[in-house]
């Protein structure tokens, strides 16, 4: 099963480097994991996403919960809550061909970027499938170069 796990870190040098060796160490993979400041400029949050049965899961957050740094660490998998990734994507696109990845960036409700003679950039973001159907989309044009963010993802409001 896929875990969202959310940790609130102190915002320090080596703190990254420290818990995603700790979860290498002890051989949990880690699919997705983004970093980022919080509303406090003292604090991050660590958002990883890892694959495993239930003891899995309670070790990861078991582990995490022991390092100082960890402010808190909760899952989100079972939580009412929303989670985005985001993409970029440069896709040769030529001029015959580009009506017709404007049109999948239309219904994708993506962004062009930026263009050249024979290609465009594209901005999308949204759940994890969706930007895999995207890629899936733009094979066929032909795929020249992309970057993920990984999985960012808060618990809804009350």
């Amino acid at each position: 099963m896929r875990h969202v796990i959310s940790a609130l870190v102190q915002n320090v040098p080596g703190v990254l480097s420290h818990i995603s060796g700790m979860l290498a160490s002890r051989g949990y993979n880690i699919d997705s994991l983004a970093v980022g400041e919080t509303e406090d400029r003292q604090l991050s949050r660590m958002t990883y996403v890892v694959v495993g049965d239930e003891k899995v899961r309670e070790q990861v957050l078991k582990q995490l919960r022991k390092i100082v740094t960890v402010v808190r660490a909760e899952d989100l998998t079972d939580k009412n809550h929303v989670e985005r990734d985001l993409m970029l994507i440069k896709v040769e696109a030529l001029p015959g061909a580009r009506s017709k990845v404007l049109e999948m960036v239309n219904i994708f409700r993506a962004q062009v970027v930026d263009v050249s003679d024979t290609s465009m950039m594209i901005e999308v973001s949204g759940k994890e499938a969706k930007l895999e159907g995207f890629v899936d989309t733009m094979r066929p044009f032909g795929i020249i170069e992309l970057v993920r963010s990984g999985i960012i993802a808060m618990p809804r409001g009350e």
